[in-house]
């Protein structure tokens, strides 16, 4: 199987899984517990904390472990109840939050991208005026790849008053730590940089108030009540580490990337079938969104994985709905969202795999 779907999920890392193995064996006792089994769960823990702090340039003390991505963003945006501004191309994690935010009388004020995917400054700079606790953007949209202007939204909020999140799922272990520089709230999740699923993290600024989603145990300073997995987090913690090398890797694969769009725009010229990359922005190097008009994306990545090639045409995260992508539908309307097909390449793909992708392309846009 050639797998193009890194921005879903990654493959763990073998050093991830010797960890995580280890781990299970060896600190399988419950981290609260004072006695020498818990104390040996508990260093996994601390080990991980202080990978993710090192990853995103805070302290490790600042770290709270979670289920993932999505509970660390909706953790951060527990802390906009006094108004909240954010892009309306977030991940669904940080987009359902807002609704129910707004559901409950937050105020909420959405900025809208432009066609080339990215969410302008001037924008947010609009939307910041009046009374604001909390803006949230993400550093490297999940989708596209198109790289937002954090750090000079950041500098908006702050001069405002406010606190900046950022998504950084999409952008750690891929880009510099510049892609989320002026965040007081960063959010990361293991399984995007080759670590287990089932847990992320939300590191803040000192100073900055959280408020817990779940209610019950102390962990996590009572911000993330349950007990924790050693495990996962031995797996994080490796899985962070090598990330920090991350973006030298990623960078090598834009080349690739753009050699993979290229022969995908001739491949479809030859067929006379209409191409429209989406999102004309700065992007991750790893990230390739076209539109195959006339087609619908389901349909042709089903046809690509019968060929042994994995894709998406959307967020992971909304697979199984009837909706087209909100993202590239607010970019560029429903018929380019209805017929994207997003490839996300990884550290582990070679130009093998783009020569095999290319020929599975090739064979499914031409049988019609």
């Amino acid at each position: 199987m050639i797998y193009l779907d890194w921005n879903a999920t990654t493959p763990p890392h073998a050093d991830v899984i010797a960890a995580m193995r280890e781990a299970g064996t060896e600190a399988w006792a419950n981290p609260a517990s004072v006695h020498r089994p818990g104390q040996r769960a508990r260093a996994e823990l601390d080990r991980a904390r202080a990978a993710v702090a090192s990853l995103v340039g805070m302290h490790a003390r600042d770290v709270v472990l979670t289920s993932g991505g999505t509970e660390a963003n909706n953790l951060a945006l527990e802390s906009g109840r006094g108004g909240l501004v954010v892009s309306a191309i977030e991940h669904p994690s940080v987009v359902r939050k807002a609704e129910a935010l707004a559901a409950q009388g937050v105020e909420v004020r959405w900025v809208a991208p432009e066609a080339s995917g990215v969410v302008s400054v001037a924008a947010f700079e609009r939307a910041l005026e009046g009374s604001v606790a909390l803006v949230s953007l993400q550093a490297v949209n999940h989708e596209t790849g198109v790289i937002q202007p954090v750090a000079e939204v950041a500098r908006l909020a702050h001069a405002r008053g406010a606190r900046m999140h950022v998504d950084a799922v999409q952008a750690v272990g891929k880009l510099a730590p510049e892609a989320w520089a002026g965040a007081d709230l960063v959010s990361v999740a293991a399984h995007k940089i080759r670590g287990p699923k089932g847990i992320g993290a939300l590191a803040v600024l000192p100073g900055v108030r959280l408020q817990p989603v779940l209610l019950g145990g102390a962990q996590e300073r009572g911000l993330r009540p349950g007990t924790q997995d050693a495990t996962l987090a031995a797996g994080f913690a490796v899985a962070a580490q090598r990330a920090i090398d991350g973006p030298a890797r990623y960078a090598e694969l834009e080349s690739l990337r753009d050699r993979f769009e290229r022969e995908l725009t001739a491949i479809a010229a030859r067929a006379h079938i209409e191409v429209v990359k989406n999102g004309d922005g700065p992007r991750a190097p790893h990230v390739s969104n076209l539109s195959w008009l006339g087609f619908r994306g389901p349909e042709l990545c089903a046809a690509l994985d019968l060929e042994g090639v994995a894709v998406s045409s959307g967020a992971a995260c909304s697979a199984g709905t009837a909706e087209p992508s909100p993202v590239i539908t607010a970019m560029a309307g429903e018929a380019r969202a209805l017929s994207a097909v997003r490839a996300s390449l990884g550290d582990a793909t070679r130009e093998s795999d783009i020569d095999a992708a290319l020929a599975a392309f090739a064979r499914v846009v031409t049988r019609s």
